[in-house]
């Protein structure tokens, strides 16, 4: 028969209680209720703010513009075919914006700063700000 020791079984719930993790993410989600002319209409992002990234859930960008009290308009910068009505969506919590830098000088970029002139990308060493004169 086994004996079961209190000391033994209070330092496993001890050592199991210090390798918890407990982090938590909120992450602010919403499902697609219409897409079409390149304008999705979101429920259930309450906390997007104007101007927000949002991602869709098979990759395309969006921006969120017209804030209403039940649904979210949001211009997709990307073609958006893979979107259907129900996909969900999550907001990113990013402002659309673009860097200003000299690394930026002559390059073609879309809406969401990302080169499109066949240059390669643009890394972050290289953004730094411009100077005033």
């Amino acid at each position: 028969m086994v004996t079961i020791r209190a000391d033994e079984i209070s330092n496993i719930i001890r050592e199991r209680i210090e390798q918890y993790n407990r982090e938590v993410k909120i992450v602010n989600t919403g499902t697609v209720l219409q897409v079409g002319d390149g304008i999705a209409r979101i429920h259930g992002l309450d906390e997007v703010m104007a101007g927000e990234l949002v991602e869709f859930e098979e990759g395309t960008i969006g921006i969120a513009l017209n804030l209403e009290s039940n649904n979210v308009g949001v211009v997709l910068m990307g073609d958006g075919l893979m979107i259907q009505e129900g996909s969900s969506v999550k907001a990113t919590g990013k402002i659309a914006q673009i860097p200003v830098s000299e690394a930026y000088l002559g390059r073609v970029i879309n809406a969401l700063a990302k080169p499109i002139d066949g240059r390669g990308e643009i890394s972050s060493s290289e953004s730094r700000p411009v100077k005033q004169q």
